[in-house]
């Protein structure tokens, strides 16, 4: 009989709470094929004993490797549970793990670090000329890399000690945008790196037009107005003119249709209709604002692991073929689909391999069709084809 250990654990707060940081998903211990076993956790300054009757075996936790046999064995970790492994695993799958897989591994690059081309918890991700990447991290350190990882330069945000930006994306002047998530607040940068100060938008906490709550990402329509979303009380979209003219709002916290909670990601069409990932409400957006009143287009999506399903899109991205794709930070997996929700293909699942993904936050699409998904607790990107 294949016994399977449960996704269990201390739950962090989940990504519809808290701050703007980031949550870690329940910790997964281990698959096993082995009879029933039993593991009960001590606390820290206790040992813990481990029974399994059978064949020697091996349990992963992280970066620990227990051994077990048929004997009592002593072990030492750190957390504070106790597990009982009772869940009969089927051959199509584990924990989370999606029954669809489609896409093809490419090329995996970057580990984790301070120093140049290294990344801690890389977070968004945006490309501009000549398919450099433009990545920004939890040490709120913007870098430029060549496609295949190549390190070209990078620079800090001017505050960082309330927290990191989350959101990257380019205007129509070949400027990159930045969500200065707890700063409440749009950057604008040349690609170079140098901060255009005169075309910030906002730095007010609060309610009133112009003013922020925790700032997720911001875009650029075709007739230079810019789209700026935001989570926390207020969870909803700010339209701009170009030169920063406040114009209207959508939105508020709630999940009927036309309201949000977490708006992560903004996209645009060809259409100039504003794609908005609602992560926490497990679905994707679409509305006219073009008009007094914006209007949605369409809305679709649910929660669970199937293909199909969604658990806290992060991300989208617009291939202009008819499809899109979605970063799951829940399911650690990247979907394809039809502009109207249908699931073409699931990429990822959970893991540190190459191949897998821990919680991916982004996900960009360059001019070749390839894209570069930010695997982010692994701290390393993965590029795929789909």
């Amino acid at each position: 009989m294949l016994v399977g250990v449960k996704c269990v654990g201390k739950y962090k707060k989940n990504p519809c709470q808290g701050r703007a940081s980031g949550n870690r998903s329940p910790t997964v211990l281990a698959t096993l094929a082995v009879p029933l076993a039993r593991v009960t956790y001590a606390r820290r300054t206790h040992q813990h004993t481990v029974f399994v009757e059978g064949e020697r075996k091996r349990i992963a936790r992280g970066r620990r490797d227990f051994t077990m046999s048929g004997q009592r064995t002593k072990l030492n970790p750190q957390p504070i549970f106790s597990v009982w492994l009772l869940l009969v695993m089927f051959a199509s799958g584990g924990c989370n793990r999606p029954s669809l897989s489609t896409g093809k591994l490419d090329v995996v690059w970057g580990r984790r670090g301070i120093s140049d081309g290294r990344f801690r918890k890389p977070r968004a991700v945006a490309l501009g000329k000549d398919d450099h990447l433009y990545i920004v991290d939890m040490t709120a350190r913007i870098q430029v890399f060549e496609s295949d990882g190549r390190f070209i330069n990078g620079w800090k945000t001017p505050a960082f000690e309330n927290g990191k930006p989350c959101g990257l994306s380019f205007d129509l002047d070949g400027n990159l945008l930045v969500a200065d998530t707890h700063y409440y607040r749009m950057l604008v940068y040349t690609p170079d790196g140098e901060l255009l100060s005169e075309k910030t938008i906002g730095g007010t906490q609060g309610h009133g037009p112009g003013e922020f709550g925790y700032v997720t990402d911001a875009v650029q329509d075709s007739y230079g107005n810019y789209y700026i979303a935001e989570y926390g009380e207020y969870d909803r979209i700010q339209k701009f003119t170009k030169d920063g003219q406040f114009l209207l709002e959508w939105g508020g916290h709630g999940s009927q249709a036309g309201h949000f909670l977490r708006p992560q990601n903004l996209a645009v069409d060809e259409h100039d209709h504003i794609w908005v990932a609602d992560a926490c409400n497990h679905r994707i957006q679409v509305f006219d604002a073009m008009g007094e009143e914006p209007r949605l287009v369409r809305m679709w999506g649910q929660q669970g692991r199937e293909p199909g399903d969604m658990k806290y899109p992060y991300d989208l991205v617009l291939d202009g073929k008819g499809h899109v794709y979605v970063c799951e930070y829940g399911n650690h997996r990247v979907q394809k689909f039809t502009l109207d929700g249908h699931s073409l293909g699931c990429w990822g699942g959970p893991g540190r391999a190459e191949g897998e993904l821990n919680n991916p936050w982004a996900l960009v699409l360059d001019s070749r069709g390839r894209i570069y998904v930010l695997d982010s607790l692994n701290h390393r990107i993965q590029r795929i084809r789909m």
